[in-house]
Protein backbone atom coordinates (compact mmCIF):
# COMPACT_ATOMS: atom_id res chain seq x y z
CA UNK A 1 0.00 0.00 0.00
CA UNK A 2 0.94 3.63 -0.51
CA UNK A 3 0.39 5.40 2.80
CA UNK A 4 0.86 9.06 3.69
CA UNK A 5 1.14 10.08 7.33
CA UNK A 6 1.12 13.44 9.08
CA UNK A 7 2.77 14.11 12.43
CA UNK A 8 6.38 13.90 11.22
CA UNK A 9 8.52 11.64 13.45
CA UNK A 10 6.77 12.41 16.71
CA UNK A 11 5.87 10.08 19.56
CA UNK A 12 3.45 8.19 17.31
CA UNK A 13 4.78 9.03 13.85
CA UNK A 14 8.21 7.50 14.28
CA UNK A 15 7.14 4.02 15.46
CA UNK A 16 4.24 4.12 12.99
CA UNK A 17 6.58 4.87 10.08
CA UNK A 18 8.99 2.13 11.14
CA UNK A 19 6.18 -0.42 11.45
CA UNK A 20 4.65 0.41 8.08
CA UNK A 21 8.00 0.37 6.25
CA UNK A 22 8.92 -2.96 7.84
CA UNK A 23 5.62 -4.37 6.59
CA UNK A 24 6.56 -3.41 3.05
CA UNK A 25 4.37 -0.37 2.56
CA UNK A 26 5.46 2.70 0.56
CA UNK A 27 5.32 5.46 3.15
CA UNK A 28 5.41 9.23 2.76
CA UNK A 29 5.86 11.29 5.92
CA UNK A 30 4.77 14.93 6.03
CA UNK A 31 6.94 17.22 8.14
CA UNK A 32 7.20 20.99 8.41
CA UNK A 33 10.91 20.76 9.28
CA UNK A 34 13.41 20.30 6.41
CA UNK A 35 15.99 18.96 8.87
CA UNK A 36 13.74 15.93 9.46
CA UNK A 37 14.14 14.74 5.87
CA UNK A 38 17.29 12.71 6.52
CA UNK A 39 15.73 11.04 9.57
CA UNK A 40 12.60 10.16 7.61
CA UNK A 41 14.63 8.73 4.74
CA UNK A 42 16.78 6.78 7.19
CA UNK A 43 13.65 4.87 8.18
CA UNK A 44 12.99 3.98 4.55
CA UNK A 45 10.21 6.48 3.96
CA UNK A 46 9.87 9.49 1.65
CA UNK A 47 9.80 12.97 3.17
CA UNK A 48 7.26 15.55 2.06
CA UNK A 49 8.30 18.91 3.53
CA UNK A 50 5.46 21.36 3.91
CA UNK A 51 2.84 22.69 6.28
CA UNK A 52 -0.57 21.39 7.30
CA UNK A 53 -1.74 24.98 6.91
CA UNK A 54 -1.41 24.52 3.12
CA UNK A 55 -4.41 22.57 1.81
CA UNK A 56 -3.01 22.49 -1.74
CA UNK A 57 0.24 20.92 -0.49
CA UNK A 58 -1.74 18.34 1.46
CA UNK A 59 -3.90 17.48 -1.54
CA UNK A 60 -0.84 17.01 -3.75
CA UNK A 61 0.85 14.84 -1.12
CA UNK A 62 -2.27 12.74 -0.48
CA UNK A 63 -2.83 12.13 -4.21
CA UNK A 64 -2.08 8.54 -5.14
CA UNK A 65 -2.18 7.27 -1.55
CA UNK A 66 -4.24 4.21 -0.69
CA UNK A 67 -4.65 5.51 2.85
CA UNK A 68 -3.70 8.53 4.93
CA UNK A 69 -3.13 9.08 8.64
CA UNK A 70 -4.08 12.53 9.92
CA UNK A 71 -3.49 14.25 13.21
CA UNK A 72 -3.51 17.82 14.53
CA UNK A 73 -0.08 18.60 16.02
CA UNK A 74 0.22 20.07 19.52
CA UNK A 75 -0.02 23.84 19.69
CA UNK A 76 1.48 26.61 21.81
CA UNK A 77 -0.61 26.60 24.97
CA UNK A 78 1.29 29.60 26.36
CA UNK A 79 0.56 32.02 23.51
CA UNK A 80 -2.14 34.41 24.82
CA UNK A 81 -3.22 35.41 21.29
CA UNK A 82 -3.54 31.85 20.00
CA UNK A 83 -7.09 30.80 19.06
CA UNK A 84 -7.00 27.08 19.80
CA UNK A 85 -10.43 26.15 18.43
CA UNK A 86 -9.82 28.12 15.24
CA UNK A 87 -6.56 26.22 14.79
CA UNK A 88 -8.28 22.85 15.19
CA UNK A 89 -11.07 23.73 12.78
CA UNK A 90 -8.67 25.23 10.22
CA UNK A 91 -6.50 22.12 10.02
CA UNK A 92 -9.55 19.85 9.98
CA UNK A 93 -10.95 21.76 7.02
CA UNK A 94 -7.56 21.53 5.30
CA UNK A 95 -7.55 17.77 5.80
CA UNK A 96 -11.11 17.49 4.49
CA UNK A 97 -10.32 19.56 1.39
CA UNK A 98 -7.15 17.59 0.70
CA UNK A 99 -8.88 14.24 1.13
CA UNK A 100 -11.69 15.27 -1.18
CA UNK A 101 -9.41 16.77 -3.85
CA UNK A 102 -6.94 13.88 -3.78
CA UNK A 103 -9.56 11.16 -4.01
CA UNK A 104 -8.27 9.26 -0.98
CA UNK A 105 -10.84 6.74 0.22
CA UNK A 106 -9.29 5.45 3.48
CA UNK A 107 -8.44 7.71 6.42
CA UNK A 108 -7.26 6.97 9.94
CA UNK A 109 -7.46 10.04 12.15
CA UNK A 110 -5.92 10.56 15.57
CA UNK A 111 -8.68 11.87 17.80
CA UNK A 112 -9.01 11.48 21.58
CA UNK A 113 -10.98 9.89 24.33
CA UNK A 114 -13.87 12.22 25.13
CA UNK A 115 -14.31 13.34 21.51
CA UNK A 116 -17.91 12.10 21.64
CA UNK A 117 -18.74 14.95 24.03
CA UNK A 118 -19.97 18.32 22.76
CA UNK A 119 -19.59 20.09 26.11
CA UNK A 120 -17.87 19.87 29.52
CA UNK A 121 -14.68 18.36 28.08
CA UNK A 122 -12.43 21.41 27.90
CA UNK A 123 -9.63 21.14 25.38
CA UNK A 124 -11.04 17.87 24.04
CA UNK A 125 -13.75 19.90 22.30
CA UNK A 126 -11.17 20.49 19.56
CA UNK A 127 -11.14 16.76 18.80
CA UNK A 128 -14.94 16.72 18.74
CA UNK A 129 -14.90 19.52 16.18
CA UNK A 130 -12.35 17.77 13.95
CA UNK A 131 -14.30 14.50 13.94
CA UNK A 132 -17.46 16.38 12.97
CA UNK A 133 -15.73 18.10 10.05
CA UNK A 134 -14.18 14.89 8.72
CA UNK A 135 -17.45 13.02 9.09
CA UNK A 136 -19.03 15.34 6.51
CA UNK A 137 -16.89 13.72 3.81
CA UNK A 138 -18.82 11.34 1.58
CA UNK A 139 -17.57 8.06 0.15
CA UNK A 140 -14.55 8.05 2.51
CA UNK A 141 -13.95 5.34 5.11
CA UNK A 142 -12.70 6.91 8.35
CA UNK A 143 -11.45 5.37 11.58
CA UNK A 144 -11.32 7.83 14.46
CA UNK A 145 -8.62 6.63 16.85
CA UNK A 146 -9.42 7.69 20.41
CA UNK A 147 -6.39 7.12 22.63
CA UNK A 148 -6.68 7.67 26.36
CA UNK A 149 -4.39 9.76 28.61
CA UNK A 150 -0.80 9.62 27.35
CA UNK A 151 1.86 8.30 29.71
CA UNK A 152 4.23 11.08 28.72
CA UNK A 153 1.82 13.71 30.10
CA UNK A 154 3.02 12.48 33.50
CA UNK A 155 6.32 14.28 32.85
CA UNK A 156 4.39 17.44 33.67
CA UNK A 157 4.30 16.37 37.33
CA UNK A 158 8.08 16.02 37.67
CA UNK A 159 8.72 19.57 38.88
CA UNK A 160 5.90 19.34 41.41
CA UNK A 161 7.26 16.07 42.78
CA UNK A 162 10.67 17.67 43.26
CA UNK A 163 9.28 20.86 44.81
CA UNK A 164 6.45 19.49 46.97
CA UNK A 165 7.00 15.74 47.17
CA UNK A 166 3.53 14.92 45.80
CA UNK A 167 1.58 14.72 42.55
CA UNK A 168 -1.17 17.33 42.84
CA UNK A 169 -3.98 17.75 40.32
CA UNK A 170 -7.79 17.81 40.16
CA UNK A 171 -8.44 14.19 39.07
CA UNK A 172 -7.25 10.67 39.78
CA UNK A 173 -9.36 9.35 42.65
CA UNK A 174 -10.90 6.67 40.45
CA UNK A 175 -9.20 4.77 37.67
CA UNK A 176 -7.69 6.76 34.82
CA UNK A 177 -7.02 5.04 31.50
CA UNK A 178 -3.47 5.49 30.19
CA UNK A 179 -1.78 4.74 26.88
CA UNK A 180 1.64 4.46 25.27
CA UNK A 181 2.32 6.06 21.86
CA UNK A 182 3.86 2.75 20.83
CA UNK A 183 0.55 0.98 21.37
CA UNK A 184 -1.25 3.76 19.49
CA UNK A 185 1.14 3.39 16.54
CA UNK A 186 0.51 -0.36 16.42
CA UNK A 187 -3.26 0.17 16.40
CA UNK A 188 -3.06 2.89 13.72
CA UNK A 189 -0.95 0.62 11.50
CA UNK A 190 -3.52 -2.12 11.90
CA UNK A 191 -6.37 0.21 10.94
CA UNK A 192 -4.52 1.57 7.90
CA UNK A 193 -4.24 -1.99 6.59
CA UNK A 194 -7.86 -2.88 7.34
CA UNK A 195 -10.58 -2.26 4.72
CA UNK A 196 -13.55 -0.32 6.04
CA UNK A 197 -16.84 1.15 4.88
CA UNK A 198 -18.31 4.17 6.62
CA UNK A 199 -17.16 5.30 10.05
CA UNK A 200 -15.50 3.54 12.96
CA UNK A 201 -14.32 4.61 16.41
CA UNK A 202 -11.47 2.68 18.01
CA UNK A 203 -10.22 3.28 21.52
CA UNK A 204 -6.60 2.53 22.40
CA UNK A 205 -5.39 2.06 25.96
CA UNK A 206 -2.49 0.39 27.74
CA UNK A 207 -3.25 0.47 31.47
CA UNK A 208 -6.08 1.39 33.86
CA UNK A 209 -4.86 2.78 37.18
CA UNK A 210 -5.93 5.12 39.97
CA UNK A 211 -3.85 8.17 40.78
CA UNK A 212 -2.34 6.52 43.85
CA UNK A 213 -1.45 3.42 41.84
CA UNK A 214 0.33 5.68 39.35
CA UNK A 215 2.11 7.49 42.19
CA UNK A 216 3.23 4.19 43.70
CA UNK A 217 4.70 2.96 40.41
CA UNK A 218 6.44 6.24 39.57
CA UNK A 219 7.54 6.77 43.17
CA UNK A 220 9.12 3.33 43.36
CA UNK A 221 10.95 3.98 40.08
CA UNK A 222 12.42 7.30 41.28
CA UNK A 223 13.26 6.17 44.80
CA UNK A 224 10.28 7.81 46.48
CA UNK A 225 8.08 4.81 47.39
CA UNK A 226 5.81 6.95 49.60
CA UNK A 227 4.87 9.33 46.76
CA UNK A 228 1.19 10.30 46.94
CA UNK A 229 -1.33 11.53 44.39
CA UNK A 230 -3.23 14.45 45.91
CA UNK A 231 -6.52 15.73 44.46
CA UNK A 232 -6.81 19.51 44.67
CA UNK A 233 -9.80 21.81 43.93
CA UNK A 234 -10.34 23.04 40.38
CA UNK A 235 -9.75 26.62 41.49
CA UNK A 236 -6.36 25.76 42.93
CA UNK A 237 -5.22 24.07 39.73
CA UNK A 238 -6.51 26.96 37.63
CA UNK A 239 -4.61 29.56 39.67
CA UNK A 240 -1.48 27.40 39.55
CA UNK A 241 -1.60 27.09 35.76
CA UNK A 242 -2.16 30.82 35.36
CA UNK A 243 0.72 31.56 37.73
CA UNK A 244 2.88 29.33 35.51
CA UNK A 245 2.06 31.60 32.57
CA UNK A 246 -0.77 29.76 30.84
CA UNK A 247 -3.50 32.03 29.40
CA UNK A 248 -6.72 31.87 31.40
CA UNK A 249 -8.87 30.39 28.62
CA UNK A 250 -6.39 27.58 27.93
CA UNK A 251 -5.90 26.91 31.65
CA UNK A 252 -9.68 26.75 32.09
CA UNK A 253 -9.82 24.22 29.25
CA UNK A 254 -7.26 22.02 30.99
CA UNK A 255 -9.10 22.23 34.29
CA UNK A 256 -12.45 21.35 32.69
CA UNK A 257 -10.88 18.43 30.79
CA UNK A 258 -9.39 17.07 34.01
CA UNK A 259 -12.66 17.60 35.86
CA UNK A 260 -14.46 15.49 33.26
CA UNK A 261 -11.96 12.71 33.99
CA UNK A 262 -12.66 13.10 37.71
CA UNK A 263 -16.41 12.83 37.17
CA UNK A 264 -15.98 9.87 34.85
CA UNK A 265 -17.85 11.62 32.02
CA UNK A 266 -14.79 11.59 29.75
CA UNK A 267 -14.46 7.80 30.09
CA UNK A 268 -18.12 6.79 29.72
CA UNK A 269 -18.00 5.97 26.02
CA UNK A 270 -14.63 4.26 26.44
CA UNK A 271 -16.09 1.74 28.88
CA UNK A 272 -19.04 1.14 26.54
CA UNK A 273 -16.57 0.38 23.72
CA UNK A 274 -13.56 -0.82 25.69
CA UNK A 275 -10.80 -2.57 23.68
CA UNK A 276 -10.88 -6.34 24.06
CA UNK A 277 -7.13 -6.30 24.71
CA UNK A 278 -5.10 -3.51 26.29
CA UNK A 279 -1.76 -2.45 24.81
CA UNK A 280 1.51 -4.14 25.60
CA UNK A 281 3.33 -1.17 27.17
CA UNK A 282 2.45 -0.85 30.85
CA UNK A 283 3.08 2.04 33.24
CA UNK A 284 5.83 -0.01 34.87
CA UNK A 285 7.63 0.11 31.49
CA UNK A 286 7.15 3.86 31.12
CA UNK A 287 8.25 4.40 34.74
CA UNK A 288 11.81 3.47 33.73
CA UNK A 289 11.85 6.30 31.18
CA UNK A 290 10.25 8.65 33.70
CA UNK A 291 12.87 7.81 36.31
CA UNK A 292 15.74 8.43 33.89
CA UNK A 293 14.33 11.82 32.89
CA UNK A 294 13.52 12.70 36.50
CA UNK A 295 17.08 12.07 37.65
CA UNK A 296 18.56 14.05 34.75
CA UNK A 297 16.19 17.00 35.05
Amino acid sequence: MKITITGSLGHIGKPLTSTLVQKGHVVTVISSKPEKQKDIEALGATAAIGTLEDAAFLAATFTGADAVYTMVPPSDFFNPSFDLMAYWRRLANNFAQAIERSGVKRVVHLSSIGAHLDKNSGLILGHHAVEAILNKLSDVAITHMRPTAFYYNLYGFAAGIKNTGVIATNYGGDKVVWVSPIDIAAAVAEELETPLAGRKVRYVSSDELTGNEVANILGTAIGKPDLKWIIIPDEQLLSGLEAFGMPKNIAAGFVEMNASMRSGELFQDYYLNRPRVLGKVKLTDFAKEFAAAFKQG
